[in-house]
């Protein structure tokens, strides 16, 4: 006679509550194998191939994949503190130097070729605001920029991520547009002074949110207190 095959009892409502209570009682006295250590060898937990490992393998098993998410995980903290030693290095670099310039010309180049070749910025777009343009660098109407690109200049602080078609052609032109993936855009103002300076990369996942732009603010609010020197003298001059 072929034996039945044997079905596991279902567990009734007092198992369950004993075993409630084991483990309430196990989570609250956390050195209970401690002081009974002969129970160890006895505890057998199922594998997921259907075999059989005692506790402490089990507790091996486990300490040893934490370890290694551990050290993922400190691995890319460090890539990240990395990045930022070096963010921060190019930025002081191009802080120093806009320090030192000695005209709007000088200025203008020294960011743009800064964020193209020290930050390795494939799009970069810096646009001063005057209805009275200057001969250095790029100037639109307060009026035409309003329009473009009101909404982005409104929330006074860098924005990250998509922008709309209209908003790229006034930051970069029609072509470059189409090789844009993401983009960080803030807004300068200072002394009378206003502006927007763009960059954008071909990722769409570059520019994301306001991660990695901080250095973008930093760069925006020293250009903010050096333009309007050369601005000043400039007009002055005409």
């Amino acid at each position: 006679m072929t034996d039945k095959p044997q079905v596991p009892a279902e567990t009734s409502p007092s198992e369950s509550l004993e075993a409630a209570a084991v483990a309430a009682y196990l989570e609250a006295n956390p050195d209970f194998f401690v002081e009974h250590e002969e129970l160890l060898p006895a505890l057998r937990i199922p594998h997921q191939r259907g075999d059989t490992v005692s506790l402490v393998e089990r507790q091996m098993k486990i300490l040893r994949e934490r370890n290694i998410e551990m050290r993922h995980k400190l691995s890319h903290l460090m890539d990240v503190a990395r990045d930022n030693d070096r963010l921060f290095d190019k930025t002081r670099r191009l802080i120093l130097t806009l320090m030192d310039a000695t005209s709007l010309e000088e200025t203008v180049i020294a960011v743009e070729d800064s964020l193209r070749q020290d930050f390795q910025v494939p799009f970069v777009s810096l646009i001063l605001f005057s209805d009275n343009p200057m001969p250095v660098g790029r100037w639109v109407s307060g009026g035409e920029a309003q329009t473009a690109i009101g909404g982005l200049l409104s929330e006074g602080k860098t924005i990250s991520g998509t922008l709309r078609e209209h908003e790229l052609d006034f930051l970069f032109g029609a072509e470059q547009r189409k090789q844009i993936g993401s983009t960080a855009v803030v807004a300068l103002s200072h002394q009378g002074l206003h502006g927007v300076l763009a960059i954008a990369s071909r990722d769409p996942h570059h520019y994301k949110s306001s991660v990695g732009t901080l250095f973008l603010t930093y760069i925006a609010e020293v250009l903010g207190r050096v333009l309007p020197r050369f601005t000043t003298a400039l007009r002055a001059v005409r």
